[in-house]
């Protein structure tokens, strides 16, 4: 990912604070290549899948207190890829805005809808069953969508439709939010 290349849809955020110390890099127009270590092993995975769906590349590396949990982990890294999403997007003029996407994993299926036209909102109808999938806390999950949204300024609508094992229902979302995103910001078709 290279910042200087012209036309490119690009940004880089650094947050850091006494709990965590978090640095995000986006390419809107990326070929879905991604590096990510935030020390949850399956949050570095699903937020893989949201670079690959959503057609964009991702760099993620954070350290955080993860010795008393992870929910600041999660939350910064939400909030810095809200960020990082907001400045490489810029004017969302000529783009879709509106992304409305189902990914289906197995028996799971969840709808995301995004609207990237600057009011954040976050809706978030997902239940799961447990408390962990790996490293990740499952109610940190909302966390994370709150802080895109808020920090990227758009709306988010997560809706699980099917689904009864933990690990589908949330890979079905993280892969639903990045088809949902490439379809936002992607070019608007002539009328």
């Amino acid at each position: 990912m290279r910042k200087e290349t012209p036309g490119v849809r690009f940004a880089e955020v650094e947050r850091e604070t006494q709990l965590v110390r978090v640095r995000v890099v986006v390419d809107l127009d990326g070929e879905s290549k991604h590096t990510i270590d935030t020390g949850i092993g399956y949050f570095d995975y699903v937020l893989g899948l949201l670079a690959f769906h959503g057609g964009v590349d991702l760099g993620v590396s954070a350290e955080g207190d993860l010795a008393v949990d992870d929910r600041h982990t999660v939350e910064a890294v939400g909030a810095c890829i809200g960020k990082a999403i907001r400045q490489a997007l810029g004017d969302p003029d000529g783009t879709r805005r509106v992304g409305s996407e189902s990914a289906p994993v197995d028996d799971a299926l969840v709808h995301v809808a995004v609207d990237i036209g600057g009011r954040p909102a976050c809706q978030y109808k997902v239940q799961f069953t447990v408390e962990r999938i790996g490293g990740l806390t499952c109610e940190c999950i909302e966390d994370f969508l709150r802080a895109v949204s808020i920090h990227a300024g758009f709306t988010i609508h997560a809706i699980q439709m099917a689904g009864h094992n933990n690990h589908h229902i949330c890979e079905s979302l993280f892969s639903a939010l990045g088809l949902a995103l490439r379809r936002a910001i992607g070019k608007a078709t002539a009328k």
